[in-house]
């Protein structure tokens, strides 16, 4: 019979694979914890840059109404009241996100929602479309040229780099409209940035608990794989199984981090560009996020691209090809009786952090119970 250093190898030191770590190892279990990067944390890594918490790889936000969730967290760090209400500018016009009575008052002069109504319903009325072909015209439909042309439309075609009479309409079935003087963005209950950071949440989940960084699995996948008993495997599900039919389709981003010589440069954390002329998608103003009075400010510009076998993959693109692909690997993922696949890449599936947080709360939870049986 095998023996084993390990009862779980967890590849990916995100949050899905810290969470997992620290509630197995809370349970009993020795585990290990490997990333390919040269730190935890995955896409919530913060980097300190003068004084700054940089989020590292774009703005992260933590919001939710599952208070088991939000207490989880807090348990191992303080979060701060940071209420994420970004701004649009169009061509330098500022506008209020999400769409809002600010908004609708920025770009008509209303101040009503009566009146807000009416407009909107003025400017869908005349278009004449009655079955949706592309994203365009659904979007269209849904709120008017005014707010499509100005605040989604280069906006959307940055972020998928493609036109959005090329885009399937299913992927923009509603569009939320408040008629109320809201800029609120989440409608949660609990939302907040970690005081200090995200390190400081992943190294609370991970402390006492091996780590190894700078590893990759897939340089090394036999000598790894003999290591534990299970695997808990959170990267692309497709490469786990050498892009067998093949690649499944991501957008990505890359980022421009710039420190500037001044306290305050746009006075949001968050400003989107939805104009198509401005090459990036927005600028994060990473002090805000934590409301910093230091005495210089760090930026980044995210610009949208479309990920390939060695770029990094954000999002992925559940479209009707995709799903397909996907449904292969997983019906591949099943037949592996010791390996469980988890998080964004792991399932191909767009997960925010709380989501993450419950799902793996829940599947380790299953484990430990299992495991008793």
């Amino acid at each position: 019979m095998a023996t084993y250093d390990y009862d779980y190898l967890i590849v990916g030191a995100g949050p899905y694979g810290a969470v997992m770590a620290h509630e197995l190892t809370k349970a009993g279990y020795k585990c290990l914890v490997i990333d390919k990067r040269n730190h935890t944390g995955g896409n919530i890594y913060c980097e300190k840059t003068e004084d700054i918490n940089v989020h590292k790889y774009g703005a992260h936000i933590f919001h939710t109404s599952n208070r088991r969730v939000w207490d989880y967290v807090n348990s191992f760090v303080t979060f701060n009241r940071y209420t994420n209400s970004p701004l649009a500018n169009y061509k330098g016009e500022l506008y209020n996100l999400p769409f809002n009575m600010n908004t609708f008052r920025q770009l008509w002069g209303v101040i009503t929602p009566a009146e807000a109504k009416a407009k909107i319903a003025e400017q869908t009325a005349s278009l004449g479309i009655t079955e949706p072909k592309n994203l365009e015209e659904q979007a269209l439909v849904l709120v008017g040229p005014d707010i499509y042309y100005k605040l989604i439309k280069g906006y959307t075609e940055k972020q998928w780099g493609r036109k959005a009479t090329e885009i399937p309409a299913f992927i923009i079935k509603r569009l939320p409209l408040r008629f109320t003087y809201d800029n609120n963005y989440f409608n949660d209950s609990y939302q907040g940035i970690p005081i200090g950071g995200y390190n400081v949440l992943i190294d609370g989940l991970l402390k006492g608990i091996e780590v190894r960084t700078g590893v990759d699995f897939f340089a090394d996948r036999a000598q790894l794989e003999g290591l534990a008993r299970h695997i808990i495997y959170t990267g692309k599900i497709d490469q786990f199984f050498d892009y067998r039919f093949g690649t499944l389709e991501y957008r990505s981003l890359r980022f421009e981090h710039e420190i500037l010589d001044t306290d305050n440069f746009q006075g949001n954390a968050v400003v989107n560009y939805t104009d198509a002329e401005v090459p990036y998608t927005r600028i994060l103003e990473h002090k805000h996020f934590e409301f910093g009075t230091q005495p210089r400010t760090v930026i980044t510009r995210e610009y949208a691209l479309e990920a390939t076998r060695d770029v990094e993959p954000y999002y992925p693109i559940n479209d009707q090809k995709n799903s397909a692909r996907y449904q292969q690997y997983k019906e591949l993922a099943a037949l592996e009786a010791h390996v469980l696949f988890g998080g964004r890449l792991g399932e191909y599936k767009y997960y925010d952090m709380h989501q993450v947080v419950e799902v793996a709360l829940d599947r380790a939870a299953a484990l430990i119970e299992n495991s008793k049986s």
